[in-house]
């Protein structure tokens, strides 16, 4: 059941990571990857949120797997962002890969501990 769940939660998380880096190219003309920051961002967040209720004991081995893991998973993208930084490099844009590793670890981590402490207030 747990495999299940995950597949369908990845089968959401996939198209909306792929829709939401379209959306920031024609919204944002630049050089910076925004769309992966932000399904980073907010997919730190999300995931954050299903912990924090995890640990209060208000989210199950279900929620976990289906958004935790399927739908976050598929959301976020750690190979791209990893990617993107070294583009940047070898394109002579170094302020940008510098903002981009460093703003994507920063506000994914901060965005993770808001999520947790909200999962948590619930």
């Amino acid at each position: 059941m747990s495999a299940l769940l995950v597949v369908l939660g990845a089968a959401v998380g996939a198209p909306l990571r792929y829709l939401t880096d379209l959306w920031a190219r024609d919204r944002f003309d630049a050089v910076f990857p925004w769309g992966t920051f932000l399904v980073n961002v907010v997919g730190s967040f999300v995931l954050g949120v299903v912990s924090g209720l995890a640990l209060a004991g208000g989210a199950g081995e279900a929620v976990q797997a289906l958004v935790g893991v399927g739908f976050c998973g598929a959301l976020t993208t750690y190979s791209t962002f990893g990617y993107e930084t070294v583009r940047l490099l070898e394109e002579g844009a170094r302020r940008d890969a510098l903002l981009n590793a460093a703003g994507s670890v920063l506000a994914g981590l901060a965005s993770a501990v808001a999520g947790v402490a909200l999962g948590q207030a619930f």
